[in-house]
């Protein structure tokens, strides 16, 4: 199971109030211009006007009164209690009917998960007193994953919540944040190092350290050890800039070299330091840095350097971001398929885990309810096709291992995640739940969707739940490695009490799947256990990795991750 990707991405905003101000702008305003202002929203001071009749006596029109200020204070949904939590608010901007906020807010993206915003406005003279409702000017309430997935990554939303009055809109804008995508690659040599060892010469490595706002230094980086050399090369390596500098190109990186001995106490040969921007010259040229020992400088007239390191080669990348591909127009095609297999339980028992009852969701709808609201989000067209798989089907009692949940074979679209629901409760009423569990059938289906996109416009994802043990290993293991080349990831939501130990076998993390000697491209696939199951394997980690591969692959474009 992978770690979960995180995305810092900055939030800005700018609102165009309505009615709900209470200062109302005199008759005949003279409106002035803004950088972001509407003419006829903002207002400025009276302002005298010839008028004939009056001896050429101006008549002075009336200053209307200024407009109230404004402060928009962003609330974040905590996942486990649900409780709203105050995450931070913009500056006060005052007299204008269509502020445009400096302060942006700057959030941890995860696209795994649902990540629930509240906006509220209100209208204040300090920044702390916001508690009457009569301050209150509006909210919104929206996913980040919408402002992400927007056009431009931008969405336009009223505000609500004054009765009776329109309250203007907000215009939220999500940019992640600059050189989290750089990765830089070096390689490095040293040259008449300082000997260390009484028997033999040096085990030289380094070490590399980013300097801190308070002067102090962390470790970031370590390079392997090379035995018994004054002259060594370290292979290349390659390091995100921001770990490296936090993407300030003239941060001091400072790098020590030692001697390595076994029981950990390895000998200081020397250090020096440089700067990313300097680093980067190397692009050109050789840069060589004298490997200082302050001490030896210290006792020692005539002491030079204790060797020299040479930076050999060093190059920069951009590893494009989820959010890169989202941005560039590459739309989800999310495919849902379902286990019909009798194994699951008759439906009208309460043991079953597709038991339909009036006063709560399944397991499968649950599961399917928490992935496919996260997913829907960069669905343009929110229709998303939906299969089942291990029925019989009326009226011939044909077994089918990929019939449409709503009962079109020419169109399997569904309207929403409800939709899918809807078609899903459908098909529980009117197939007969029989077996076996085959993927393979289902897996090609979408394969064969996504093996026509080349331009990288559209990527699929097919989410499948089941409760057991696949029965058609040998198939799936082909259909995985077949479709690893195409724009497309698999996500397993196994449900119920039944041992997955088999099936975590298609989450290559570990080792690559392969069938037939031939190995996946990459890793499509990302097994998970609901929450229901952890206890039955300590590999199961639900929480945010169901997608965190799929933002992986396409940050990668041929990463190891689905």
């Amino acid at each position: 199971m992978g770690s979960r990707m995180i995305h810092p991405v900055s939030v800005c905003l700018s609102l165009s109030l309505g009615t709900c101000w209470t200062s109302t702008p005199s008759p005949s305003p003279t409106p002035v211009g803004g950088t972001r202002a509407r003419r006829e929203g903002t207002w400025g001071p009276g302002k005298t006007e010839g008028r004939g009749g009056c001896a050429g006596r101006p008549e002075v029109l009336p200053s209307p009164p200024p407009l109230p200020p404004a402060v928009v204070v962003l609330y974040t949904q905590s996942r486990a209690s649900q409780e709203w939590r105050e995450f931070g608010r913009t500056e006060v901007i005052d007299n204008t009917l269509n502020p445009d906020f400096v302060r942006k807010f700057v959030l941890d993206y995860f696209f795994e998960e649902k990540q629930n915003l509240r906006f509220d406005v209100y209208n204040v003279d300090s920044r702390t007193n916001i508690s009457k409702p009569k301050d209150f000017l509006g909210q919104a309430f929206l996913a980040l994953g919408e402002v992400i997935g927007g056009q431009g990554s931008r969405v336009e939303r009223p505000l609500t919540g004054v009765p009776g009055k329109k309250c203007g809109t907000i215009l939220l804008t999500a940019e992640e944040l600059s050189n989290c995508r750089d990765i830089a690659t070096m390689q490095l040599c040293a040259n008449k190092l300082d000997k260390k060892d009484f028997f033999g010469k040096s085990d030289p490595f380094l070490v590399f350290y980013r300097s801190n706002e308070d002067g102090t230094f962390t470790i970031c980086h370590k390079t392997e050890v090379v035995k018994n050399t004054l002259n060594p090369v370290w292979q290349p390596f390659s390091i995100p800039v921001r770990v490296l500098c936090n993407g300030d190109y003239d941060r001091t990186v400072k790098i020590d070299v030692y001697d390595w001995d076994r029981d950990g106490s390895h000998d200081f040969i020397g250090e020096f330091t440089t700067s990313y921007r300097e680093l980067s010259k190397a692009q050109n040229q050789f840069t060589v840095y004298e490997v200082l020992n302050p001490r030896k400088k210290c006792k020692k007239k005539k002491y030079v350097n204790s060797g020299t390191v040479t930076l050999l080669s060093f190059s920069v990348d951009s590893e494009f971001t989820f959010v890169d591909y989202i941005k560039g127009g590459t739309q989800l095609n999310f495919t849902v398929a379902i286990d019909f297999t009798a194994s699951n339980g008759n439906p009208l028992q309460p043991t079953s885990l597709h038991y339909m009852s009036p006063y709560q969701l399944s397991a499968y709808a649950m599961a399917l309810k928490a992935v496919g609201e996260i997913i829907q989000d960069y669905d343009s067209d929110k229709l998303f096709p939906a299969y089942g798989f291990g029925a019989k089907l009326p009226p011939e009692g044909r077994i089918s291992h990929q019939f449409p949940l709503n009962n079109n074979d020419e169109d399997p679209n569904c309207v929403g995640i409800e939709g899918v629901l809807e078609s899903y409760f459908q098909s529980l009423r009117t197939v007969q739940l029989y077996g076996p569990t085959y993927f393979a059938p289902v897996i090609n289906l979408v394969a064969r969707a996504a093996a026509k996109i080349s331009d990288g416009s559209q990527y699929y994802v097919l989410l499948i739940i089941t409760d057991g043990v696949i029965s058609d290993m040998t198939q799936t293991k082909e259909a995985i490695v077949s479709a690893s080349s195409l724009p497309m990831s698999i996500i397993i939501v196994g449900v119920g009490p039944a041992m997955f130990e088999a099936m975590e076998e298609l989450d290559g993390d570990d080792v690559r799947v392969s069938s037939r000697g031939r190995y996946a491209e990459r890793d499509i696939v990302q097994v998970d256990l609901t929450r229901e199951r952890k206890s039955w394997s300590q590999k199961a980690r639900w929480e945010g990795e169901a997608n965190s591969s799929h933002s992986e692959t396409m940050s990668t474009g041929q990463g190891t991750r689905c």
